[in-house]
């Protein structure tokens, strides 16, 4: 019988750097409690993690340092393994799509479930909630793009889909003016038709506020896919609703901006 070692070579061997428990143990004919022993055994000599759900990962020794391989490498079969649908953006999808500026820092990922924050190694996998409903109709894969790697592809959106999550998301995205830098980086790549159709799946203020940063980084052709949603407005929100004014003053002095109906409390830097 061949033992956990010899078949993590041979899954490594084979391209594989992952395997789910009850794969190894129908193929190693392991009891329950042999599988578990064998696996702490590996685990202390750095040779493989339990990731999530009995999904352990094979440790190569340049991956010690991180704790864990790039998670791009192993985020499709985990979710694969969910059975749950995904989409990299944000962050990693902006970086992916040529945004200089943002470190990301953490591995952000779109899903149609709650699924808690998963950190492995130095690695930080954020899940962002998406209705199902909605999930479903902007997921497809017209709208998404593929990674390369070396064990696969992983699921990406597709630029202009980065772009609206980071506005829908603008917290987890390094806030406005971390979103604003996106739009400037990206936002010129973006095709204006399928801009608008996806953005017609989108909360109406957050498809304003991308339609500002796009003027505001001079990418008219996309910003003026996006202005039939500015007249469908029928109150001004404000471009970063993290800024509470303190006094009622303040809020009337804020800039409105008429096209977009949005109002201005701050000015949005970027880097040109």
């Amino acid at each position: 019988m061949a033992s956990l070692e010899s078949y993590l070579d041979q899954q490594l061997a084979q391209g594989r750097a992952y395997f789910t428990k009850e794969e190894a143990r129908r193929r190693l004919g392991l009891s329950p409690s042999a599988f578990a022993a064998a696996a702490l055994r590996l685990a202390k000599k750095r040779k493989l993690i339990n990731a999530r759900h009995e999904f352990y990962l094979i440790l190569r020794p340049e991956d010690w340092s991180l704790g864990a391989p790039d998670p791009v490498r192993w985020i499709d079969p985990l979710m694969q393994h969910q059975r749950t649908d995904y989409r990299v953006s944000l962050l990693r999808a902006a970086a992916f799509h040529g945004a200089s500026h943002q470190a990301a820092m953490v591995f952000q990922i779109v899903v149609p479930k709650q699924l808690r924050l998963l950190e492995i190694g130095r690695h930080r996998l954020q899940f962002l909630y998406q209705a199902p409903g909605i999930f479903e109709q902007v997921n497809r894969p017209e709208w998404l793009d593929k990674i390369k790697t070396a064990e696969g592809f992983t699921k990406v959106a597709g630029v202009e889909l980065t772009l609206l999550d980071c506005v829908r998301y603008f917290h987890q995205a390094s806030g406005i003016a971390g979103v604003a830098q996106i739009v400037k980086d990206i936002g010129g790549k973006a095709a204006p038709r399928k801009l608008a159709k996806i953005a017609g799946f989108y909360e109406n203020s957050a498809v304003r506020r991308l339609g500002y940063l796009l003027d505001l980084a001079g990418h008219s052709r996309q910003s003026a896919a996006l202005e039939p949603f500015a007249a469908q407005a029928k109150s001004f929100k404000p471009l970063d609703p993290a800024i509470r004014p303190i006094q009622e003053t303040a809020a009337n002095s804020a800039e409105r901006n008429t096209k977009w109906r949005l109002t201005i409390h701050e000015p949005v830097e970027v880097d040109f």
